[in-house]
């Protein structure tokens, strides 16, 4: 759902062959796939070990390819100590890195530490509450988390969020953009299955059962249910370009 994010950061940037990416929090893979597709030489960790293990079966097929990715800190992915990497991502800082702020600041500095000089590091979040149909739906899962999630994974994003996140890690900001991506099913029950496997209502089910998650995510997303039995949430995604 987030190609077309991927895909107009990385035309903003001209990734190409010259890049050394470290992408933080690499989920399962793909916006590194899609920037080796481009020449680019890249680099992933993330916390999750299923997800990583989905991003090695992409990026690295019977053992070969060039990637490198981890489980723990950037720093383990640098060759020699130097800072080899020249553009960072974190296409998704909140689920990458704890989930407060402070957590995300700090990790967000430790990944520009690895990168040269004036290296941009890209942020990125969801857009304006009103323009983000799915915000309906992960306020379900906040709802229903609380108060066993902590924090619960989405809240509405504040205009300044990715800016102040930036200046909290000893970053400067140096341009941003906003990208349609709508999550689009096939039906209902593909729309719940992708909605659930973001991770994003686990907690939920944890602190209810998975048949009320559903229940209400079902209801959640009844709004955007076309006559052709599609689900079709537009959204916006904001991305901002900062400075190590």
């Amino acid at each position: 759902m987030l190609v077309p994010l991927y895909e107009a950061v990385y035309e903003r940037l001209e990734v190409g062959s010259g890049t050394r990416l470290l992408s933080l929090g690499c989920g399962s893979g793909l916006a590194l796939l899609m920037a080796a597709a481009r020449g680019a030489t890249v680099s992933g960790v993330d916390p999750d070990g299923r997800r990583l293990a989905l991003a090695r079966d992409r990026l690295l097929p019977e053992g070969g390819g060039a990637a490198r990715l981890g489980h723990g800190a950037p720093e383990s992915l640098m060759e020699g100590g130097a800072p080899a990497f020249n553009l960072v991502t974190a296409f998704d800082p909140l689920y990458c890195a704890g989930g407060s702020a402070h957590d995300m600041a700090r990790a967000l500095a430790r990944a520009a530490s690895c990168a040269q000089r004036g290296a941009p590091v890209v942020l990125a979040g969801w857009g304006p509450q009103e323009r983000c149909a799915a915000s309906g739906a992960l306020r379900v899962a906040a709802r229903l988390a609380d108060p066993m999630c902590a924090p619960a994974r989405w809240r509405p994003s504040g205009r300044d969020d990715l800016e102040n996140l930036a200046h909290e890690a000893g970053l400067r900001p140096d341009g941003s953009g906003r990208v349609a991506c709508p999550y689009g099913y096939a039906d209902m029950g593909s729309a719940v299955r992708g909605m659930l496997s973001t991770g994003a209502f686990d907690a939920a089910a944890r602190a209810t059962d998975e048949e009320q998650v559903t229940k209400e995510l079902v209801e959640a997303l009844h709004p955007y249910l076309r006559r052709d039995g599609t689900v079709w949430m537009p959204n916006v995604f904001r991305y901002l370009i900062a400075r190590a």
